[in-house]
Formats: C-alpha cells, structure tokens, sequence
C-alpha cells in the first residue's frame, strides 16, 4: 500500500517535536534537525507561533503556552500552599513597586511561575502563571538556584543556552553569579532571557525567618523593570518583601 504523501501538519509536528528536544533552538537548528528547508521551517513556526504552541525569545524557540495548557504542572499541594501565602506579599510588593512583579517556584530546572501581577503598561516579558522558563537565566530562578546545591549542579551541567549577550553560559560563571546572590540575598536577571527586560529577585524560605546559610528556597518574589538604572530603586523593595514572606512561610503550617 502506497503511503500517504506528507502534510504541512506532519511537518508542523516535526517542527515541534524538535523544538521539544531543544531548551531554545534556532530557526537553522530546528530546520536542520526537521530536515526541512528554512523557508519551510520559519513558515511553521510563524503559524506555530500564532497560536501560541511556540514561543520565540530573541532568536530562539522554545514550547508555547498552548503546550503547558494541554500539559500542565501537575498540581500540588505544596505549590498551592506557597501561591495561597505568598500572594499577600506580592501584591504588597506591586504596591510598592508599580512594576511587572512574579512569584515563582523551582520545578526541575525550571521557574515555574505561580502568580504574576502587572499595571496597566506591561513590560513585554515571556512569562505567565503556570508556565516555566529555564532557571540560570531568570532573576527568580537564579535566587532559588542559589540555595538548592543539588538544583544547581543538575543545571550548569545541561545545555547553558545564549539568549541574549549578556546570558550566563559559563557553568563557573554561573557558580561565581550564584555565591554572590548567596551572599548578598538578592539576583539580577541583567536582560539574560529577554533583551530589554530586567529585573531584581530575592530567594524566600519556610524554615527560619533569616534564611541562614544553607537553607533551602522554596520560592523567589521579583519585580521587572526596562531599564537597568531602576534596579537599584527595586532592590531594597524587593529583598524587604521577600524577608517578610520568609516568615510568613515559617510560622505557616495549615
């Protein structure tokens, strides 16, 4: 029996098969890998990306948010616990701030983002509720991969993808990045996943009201900025917000 010629949607399944295997391919690293002309490539992605089971970043791509909605993170009562106590803060922390602010949590090597408010102006950002983006390169992900040791060896030795000039893709420069914001309680996502879009995190913890050394984040609060001169308004906005939902999360057991 003769097999049925292939599809645009056979293609379109291949585009996103690869694109699947990548943590953030190229349009020539996914029309190699596809086997599939670039003109043919960047014709599916372009659908792809219209409706949403593509996202690109720079000149990267990487699942969309069709994907996450069709395959969620599971649900988990720890997660629902950390958006339930957490919330409070970063509305405070909007608030304060009046810029794009997220509450994210660790779900394998990725931020997981579980809340997000923004004014009425957003800053362009590949972030949403219920989505992930990769951990090394995000301000939240950054303050958590800081305190968790077995998070952050499992991540700097996978693929460490350039996504803009300024991404961390050095696994010691990532190590010395990481000591630093352990030292100094907070990280900085210098327009490392977007280009134009900047922002200041702090880690939050669940077992002490300090955070000592060692301890484990559960979660990280960040506010966005499209400039680098407002982080140091954001900064100690941030970090004193964080160090509130710290013990908040401490003396929470329901």
């Amino acid at each position: 029996m003769t097999e049925p010629p292939v599809s645009p949607v056979d293609r379109a399944f291949d585009v996103l098969r690869v694109t699947a295997a990548g943590t953030g391919l190229t349009l020539s690293e996914i029309s190699r890998e596809a086997g599939l002309a670039k003109s043919t490539t960047l014709r599916l992605l372009t659908a792809l990306e219209r409706n949403d089971a593509v996202t690109r970043i720079g000149q990267r791509y990487r699942l969309g948010p069709l994907v996450h909605e069709l395959d969620p993170i599971p649900a988990s009562p720890a997660y629902e616990r950390t958006r339930r106590v957490l919330t409070p803060f970063l509305a405070h922390l909007f608030e304060a701030t009046r810029a794009t602010v997220h509450l994210a949590t660790l779900h394998g090597d990725e931020v997981v983002y579980l809340n997000k408010l923004h004014g009425p102006r957003p800053i362009p950002s590949p972030s949403r509720i219920g989505g992930g983006l990769p951990a090394y390169c995000t301000g939240v992900g950054k303050a958590m991969l800081a305190f968790d040791d077995a998070a952050a060896e499992r991540v700097s030795q996978g693929p460490l993808i350039a996504w803009t000039d300024t991404t961390l893709t050095s696994p010691d420069a990532l190590a010395v990045e990481l000591a630093e914001i352990r030292r100094r309680r907070r990280s900085v996502d210098r327009a490392e996943l977007t280009p134009g879009l900047y922002c200041v995190a702090a880690p939050v913890f669940d077992d002490d009201e300090d955070g000592a050394c060692g301890t484990r984040a559960v979660a990280a609060l960040s506010a966005s900025a499209a400039d680098s001169a407002a982080l140091t308004r954001l900064e100690p906005l941030v970090t004193r917000v964080a160090a509130a939902a710290s013990r908040a999360m401490a003396t929470d057991r329901t």
